[in-house]
Parts: structure tokens; sequence; C-alpha cells
């Protein structure tokens, strides 16, 4: 080993890292979400309510929601790519709880409606994680986003939406699976 090289042990999140990353997801994702959702409305300003909710739901709400639960994965510290994927598990995992309650307890929607959200956002956070973990972010991201985006216009706009959601999260479900057994215990740098 040379003078000026840094050796970086691989490293295994323990359970308080994994209840960290929990909790990123809920107070990190969720107020970070929030505070750009109120920049949403300015933007739109002028058209009818129910394009407004349209392109809020449909349009930002995928770019913003995917790229506030992925930041947090950005802290890492000789990582390998299948803990930073499993990692985004546990930020997605919190973000969706959170969802889930806020829909639940301040919206008045049912819960049983509101189960896909919380599958569905861990397995996207982990296609995003998955291109963080091989130096390819945008190109999940992007995936991520595009599931999202496509879940949320098909509730908004299906007759059947839980239909759709279910085939939308059932193909995130799919990817994530298949991205989780492309990762190795290799190091992320």
């Amino acid at each position: 080993m040379e003078k000026d090289e840094v050796v970086i042990p691989l490293h295994k999140p323990n359970a308080d890292e994994k209840i960290f990353f929990y909790i990123c997801g809920v107070i990190i994702s969720v107020p970070l979400t929030l505070f750009i959702y109120q920049y949403t409305g300015a933007i739109l300003v002028g058209l009818d309510p129910s394009t407004v909710a349209l392109v809020s739901a449909a349009f930002f709400a995928p770019f913003i929601e995917e790229f506030a639960k992925a930041y947090p994965l950005f802290y890492r510290h000789g990582e390998t790519q299948r803990s930073i994927f499993n990692l985004a598990l546990y930020v997605g995992f919190g973000f969706g709880l959170v969802e889930m309650l806020t829909y639940v307890f301040v919206l008045g929607a049912s819960p049983i409606s509101r189960l896909l959200g919380l599958l569905f956002h861990p397995a996207s956070t982990s296609i995003t994680a998955y291109g963080i973990a091989t130096r390819r972010p945008l190109h999940f991201y992007m995936i991520a986003v595009a599931l999202h985006f496509s879940n949320d216009f098909l509730a908004l706009t299906n007759p059947l939406p839980f239909s759709a959601s279910i085939f939308i999260l059932g193909i995130t479900l799919l990817l994530s699976w298949q991205l989780h057994d492309k990762t190795k215990e290799k190091l992320v740098a």
C-alpha cells in the first residue's frame, strides 16, 4: 500500500444505521417533498383545479418524491451496492408510511387503498439506489419517475384506478427484485 492510498473497509449497516435511514425517509424526504410542493401551485396559477391536481400529482410528484427519497442515500461511506440498495428500502418505507398515514388520517383515504403506496415507495427508491450504486443515478432515477408517473396518472384518470396501481406496483416490485439480484457486495466508490 502506498503512503497516500486510503483503504475504506466494506461496510454492512447495523440496526442503528437502518433505523437512521428509515427516519431519513420520515424526517428528511417527506419535509423536502412538502417544501417543494408549496411552489408547484405558484407555477400552475390560472389553470382549473382539476388540471392543477393532475399536473401536480402526476407530473411534479414523481420527480419531487423520487429525488427526496434518494437524497439521504448520498450519505454513504464504504457501502456496497447491496447495502445502498437495502438502505433505500428503509428510506422508501419511512416515506411510504408517513404518506399513508397522512392520506388516511388527514385526507380520509381508506387504509387499504394506501397499502399499495406503502409497497411502491421502497421499491421505486431501490430502483434509484441501484443507479446510485452502479454510477448511473439519472438513468434509474428516470425509470423510477416514469413508474411513479404511470401509477399516479393512471390512478387519477383510469376508471379502475386500483387495478392500474396493482399493475404498476407489480412492474415496480419485479424490477426492484431483479435489480436487487444484480447488486453485489462490491464497494461503491
